[in-house]
């Protein structure tokens, strides 16, 4: 069986009304590349007729198409996952199936990845996003470099591609929650970033939510570092020797001036905002212990029903 040199992932979730457009884009600027590829679509458990739309792309161009059905919704990096531990490519590349980032700039990426870079990264030129969501990440992204240390412009694009020795390590971890591009950035030795143009979604909604993308962002600051629970440690102790002088400072008021009637309500706000701490911090150690629960229980990170390939899936 002949290995294709590129291989691009696309997660696809209830995506009947844009997937079209993807293929009218997306097979013409892989078929300038030069380069013989794959497209492997990960259906996540799509409730509408992505599914049977992928069945008949793969029939329309079955030399380079290949479509994994998931039984049911695993979530994007889960359907990333399983599309990166059945493709075949030298050089692997990730894309979204709302066209927001161009087919066309494919080949940018596999350029900058002959370079002899192991992992690359892209940044969107202008975001074509609402102000809020803009701000919002920008302002995620600067936390959580500080947090993990892992170096990343523009987390939320999934345009990028990888080596097949970062993909082969992604695939030898079993994680059954995680972020996928920092993931490759830990294990990438020579990583690089491009900027890419983004555009408007070409039909249908973004699956993204606002809770979504705040349990994005807790799996990834609790995934790929200790900070969290090593600043709120420190938070405890600062709190602790404040209440300590405080309780001292209490003694030698009551010695000095007499035991004090009023100061009720600032009691009151001293304590919600103790009790508040303690549920936060609670919370935080409960996202560690819902991660090791998840891990332990040895649960499958995804169920395939079916994969449409056939024999030769490269270009003569």
């Amino acid at each position: 069986m002949t290995i294709p040199a590129v291989s691009i992932v696309i997660p696809v979730y209830n995506e009947e009304a844009g997937l079209g457009h993807l293929f009218e884009r997306l097979y013409p600027a892989l078929d300038t590349l030069g380069e013989t590829y794959e497209v492997v679509f990960v259906n996540d458990g799509s409730r509408d007729r992505s599914a049977a739309i992928l069945r008949q792309q793969f029939e329309t161009r079955p030399e380079v198409t290949r479509v994994i059905l998931l039984g049911a919704n695993a979530g994007q990096h889960m359907a990333i996952m399983a599309g990166f531990e059945h493709c075949r490519g030298e050089i692997v590349l990730t894309l979204d199936a709302d066209l927001q980032n161009p087919p066309e700039e494919i080949g940018k990426l596999i350029a900058k990845m002959r370079e002899g870079h192991d992992y690359v990264g892209s940044i969107r030129r202008k975001r074509q996003d609402s102000l809020f969501r803009t701000w919002a990440s920008k302002a995620m992204n600067r936390l959580r470099e500080k947090i993990t240390r892992i170096r990343i412009t523009d987390q939320g694009n999934m345009l990028r591609a990888y080596s097949r020795g970062v993909v082969n390590a992604i695939n030898s971890c079993k994680e059954v929650a995680t972020f996928i591009p920092a993931l490759a950035y830990s294990f990438a030795r020579n990583p690089a970033e491009v900027v890419v143009e983004h555009e408007e979604r070409a039909a249908g909604e973004s699956k993204y939510s606002l809770y979504s993308l705040i349990r994005l962002n807790f799996d990834l600051m609790t995934g790929f570092s200790l900070v969290p629970l090593q600043w709120f440690s420190m938070l405890g102790i600062a709190v602790s020797l404040g209440s300590a002088a405080l309780f001292v400072l209490l003694i030698v008021r009551r010695l000095i001036i007499g035991p004090e009637a009023e100061g009720l309500f600032t009691l009151f706000a001293l304590m919600f905002f103790l009790i508040g701490l303690a549920l936060f911090g609670i919370g935080l150690l409960g996202e560690y212990i819902g991660r090791i629960y998840q891990q332990v229980r040895h649960r499958p990170r995804y169920l395939i029903e079916a994969i449409l390939e056939s024999g030769d899936q490269t270009p003569s």
